[in-house]
């Protein structure tokens, strides 16, 4: 009975972990930061897309500290003689996790440098036109 319940208890609880890590979660709550929320209606300043950008990083900096966690437990689980489809589901259920956080990783980059490009103001982005970048244009 008591490994029985025991069983169940560590089951509820890797999935709780496995939830509350999942990178659509994380995503989800960075919609819902006082910076993203404030820029918002005044996206034209400078100064709120360099704090987006910091986020952003400050975001993708976290996930890649999570990859590496990752990383160090699957190299345990590469250590570890189990055997079976415990062994398979911990180690695929942790590549997937790192596959996740480094694809997050490298969105939030993405947003991060884009907003850094939007709070250098149009004087220095560049636009491509024929294949090649050029100094933006008055139109």
């Amino acid at each position: 009975m008591k490994t029985k319940l025991g069983k169940f208890f560590a089951a509820l609880s890797m999935g709780a972990l496995l939830v509350s890590l999942n990178p659509a979660a994380i995503a989800a709550h960075l919609v819902d930061v006082p910076e993203i929320r404030g820029a918002a209606p005044n996206g034209a300043a400078p100064s709120n897309h360099e704090a987006i950008a910091r986020y952003y990083e400050d975001a993708a900096t976290q996930l890649q500290a999570k990859v590496n966690e990752q990383k160090e437990l699957l190299e345990q689980y590469e250590k570890q003689q189990l055997y079976g489809w415990q062994s398979h589901k911990s180690k695929s259920q942790t590549r997937a996790l790192i596959r996740k956080y480094e694809q997050a990783a490298r969105s939030n980059m993405k947003e991060a440098a884009a907003h850094r490009q939007m709070a250098a103001g149009p004087e220095e982005r560049s636009y491509a036109t024929d294949g090649h970048l050029s100094p933006s244009r008055n139109n």
